[in-house]
């Protein structure tokens, strides 16, 4: 018996020895003071949490008899304990709240699921200051522009930045390597600070000119430049002065082409588009009087949900994190309906963003328009979700017309195997349901003990990794669980689908799935390849204009991409893996010893057992083992 279906069992038992919850007995001890509850199922899972600024109060309200809320009434059928946090203060209690939905999930709250930090754009604080990417906490010293919704938004800021100011963007190790410029010099997108191609006087004032561009102040900037300029004419420097008259006229057409602009300087705008039990949030960024971007998010919300709780729980979620409480709370947050806790909300994210925050409502002009922009978003980002989730469908239905499985498809995997030679090599699994790609189950195995470059025998490395533990499970077991795919697609030709046939045999599955090989055409060209049946090994070829083609042309691509992907990391790594890793017996010091007493890698390789001996912590067994390691044919 597993320890899944032990610890199953072992619940349901718990669950039969627990008393009927008594709510009257509770609610006597319960205190009037602010806090927050969690209610739990019979497994003692969380299936709610909740903030009061009146624990009594608030909990009573559960136990009414004359309840109208659907919810609440299927919630209170489910509680088999309460447990009660009491805090100092009610915000004290909205953040508490929202770290335990986040958590522990629970089923009756509305869960936002986005755990993801936002970017921002940095300029370091150094002699010659860096302009990069930034993501996770602020603890390098500079100046934090954003946030910005997409790690893509930001890498258009620093391609539109590299044209109108020559920063380094390069890392601080490559930056104090340099002999010469780099290519970036040449392109004409780095002024080559680290060999002094530029003073650092003009370089500190071309950091200091791209910091207000990306205040929002180009129209200073160019003012600036304009001075500049005519300052150059008059000492008669022409080349100087034609430097920024380019850089004046680059910035002209930037500010042509810039991002939609008002006068609102800092805000985020929340907008949502509501479909019976789907919702879409879009949150608008607006910073520097300009629009950075936008994000979509799809919680997910319980039924008979209002839409003021629901824009009440996303801000508490969004906002009270710690990345967000680091320095991306907005000055103001323009919401389409208020909600209960609207000033309490504004007054703790005044607290955390250490100046006064705005949660408005009933906007006009400007704002109103951002918020109307808002909510046509998330209405469109809303429909797409759908008609992507529909044509997925359709490809899944496409599919079964194709192979006639009696109870359908709901769960495809393929493999795919990656390698240089032989070496490093990384077998792939992906995954597809009816709604796209499930990339939590996504699998990548780090193949070994096999012969270098045998991909029949990475193949059965790969799917005994994936399913040699079912091999010791009940097998009218496995045909319930739902993480065996209706079919297993192999990228390869025969060789592959026979090792897949082979080792599905051995397993001996009451329902085992459907193995189709995937072959190219002889040019590889999309559209051309072939299909072979497991077993009786039929070839199938369908038209370029198949829906079912076109799903499997994705699955494959996509296990092409995974492997391919953690094969070049893999190998990437190798490459930088010095010989004096693979010795037995030296660690990191020793290594560092060695190389810093000798100087460097080419002298520990030509000096002998004499001149090992005498690195610090290297005893005349070691210096043994190192000579014979670096010296063995």
């Amino acid at each position: 018996m597993s320890d899944q279906e032990k610890e199953a069992i072992s619940r349901e038992q718990t669950a039969k020895e627990l008393p009927a919850f008594d709510n009257q007995a509770f609610l006597c001890s319960v205190t009037h003071q602010p806090g927050v509850y969690r209610m739990y199922d019979v497994n003692q899972n969380v299936i709610y949490v909740g903030k009061a600024k009146d624990l009594k109060k608030r909990l009573v309200s559960y136990f009414r008899k004359d309840v109208s809320s659907v919810k609440t009434q299927s919630l209170v059928k489910k509680i088999t304990a309460i447990d009660v946090t009491i805090t100092h203060t009610e915000g004290e209690a909205l953040i508490l709240e929202n770290n335990y939905i986040k958590k522990y999930q629970p089923k009756y709250n509305i869960l936002l699921r986005d755990d993801k930090s936002y970017p921002y754009l940095l300029i370091t604080d150094h002699k010659h200051p860096k302009l990069g990417l930034h993501r996770g906490g602020k603890k390098i010293k500079g100046e934090y522009f954003g946030p910005y919704p997409s790690v893509g938004a930001v890498w258009e800021s620093l391609r539109l930045m590299q044209k109108l100011f020559p920063l380094r963007q390069c890392e601080d190790s490559y930056y104090r390597a340099r002999s010469r410029p780099c290519l970036q010099h040449q392109l004409g997108r780095c002024s080559a600070p680290c060999v002094d191609k530029i003073s650092s006087d003009d370089y500190q004032q071309q950091v200091q000119l791209a910091k207000l561009f990306l205040r929002g102040k180009s129209s200073n900037v160019i003012e600036l430049l304009v001075n500049k300029m005519e300052d150059a004419s008059l000492l008669l420097d022409f080349e100087k002065a034609a430097k920024y008259r380019d850089q004046i006229s680059t910035l002209r057409k930037v500010q042509q082409q810039q991002f939609v602009s008002g006068m609102a300087a800092e805000m985020d705008v929340v907008g949502f588009y509501r479909f019976k039990s789907q919702v879409c949030i879009h949150l608008l960024f607006i910073r520097d009087h300009k629009i950075l971007g936008s994000k979509s998010y799809f919680p997910v919300v319980p039924n008979e949900t209002s839409n003021s709780e629901l824009i009440e729980a996303f801000i508490g979620q969004h906002y009270l994190v710690d990345d967000v409480i680091h320095g991306a709370i907005p000055k103001e947050i323009v919401i389409q309906e208020s909600f209960e806790q609207q000033k309490s909300l504004a007054a703790l994210l005044t607290k955390s963003a250490e100046r006064e925050v705005k949660i408005s409502v009933n906007v006009r002009t400007e704002r109103a328009q951002y918020l109307k922009l808002a909510c046509t978003n998330a209405e469109t980002a809303l429909v797409t979700r759908n008609s992507h989730k529909e044509s997925m469908q359709a490809r899944f239905a496409a599919l079964n017309e194709v192979f006639e499985l009696t109870n359908g498809i709901n769960r495809i995997e393929c493999f795919d195997i990656s390698h240089t030679m032989g070496q490093q090599t990384v077998a792939s699994n992906v995954v597809f349901n009816q709604q796209g790609p499930l990339k939590s189950d996504y699998r990548r195995y780090n193949v070994h003990g096999i012969t270098p470059g045998d991909d029949y025998a990475a193949m059965a490395f790969a799917l005994n990794k994936r399913y040699g533990k079912l091999k010791t499970v009940d097998k009218d077991k496995i045909d319930a669980d739902d993480k065996i795919p209706d079919i297993v697609f192999i990228d390869g030709g025969k060789g592959q689908l026979a090792k897949a046939e082979d080792f599905f045999a051995e397993l001996n599955l009451t329902r085992a799935p459907l193995l189709v090989g995937v072959a190219k055409g002889e040019s590889r060209k999309p559209g051309l390849e072939t299909l072979i049946l497991g077993g009786s090994h039929q070839l199938i070829s369908l038209p370029g204009t198949s829906p079912a083609l076109h799903l499997i042309q994705h699955i494959r691509d996509e296990s092409h991409r995974f492997a391919i992907t953690g094969h070049r990391a893999k190998r990437q790594k190798a490459s930088k893996k010095s010989t004096l890793e693979s010795i037995p017996g030296i660690g990191a010091k020793k290594r560092q010893a060695l190389l810093k007493y000798l100087g460097g890698l080419q002298e520990v390789q030509r000096a002998d057992r004499a001149i090992l001996e005498k690195v610090p912590g290297i005893n005349k067994v070691l210096a043994e083992v190192i000579y014979d390691a670096l010296h063995d044919n």
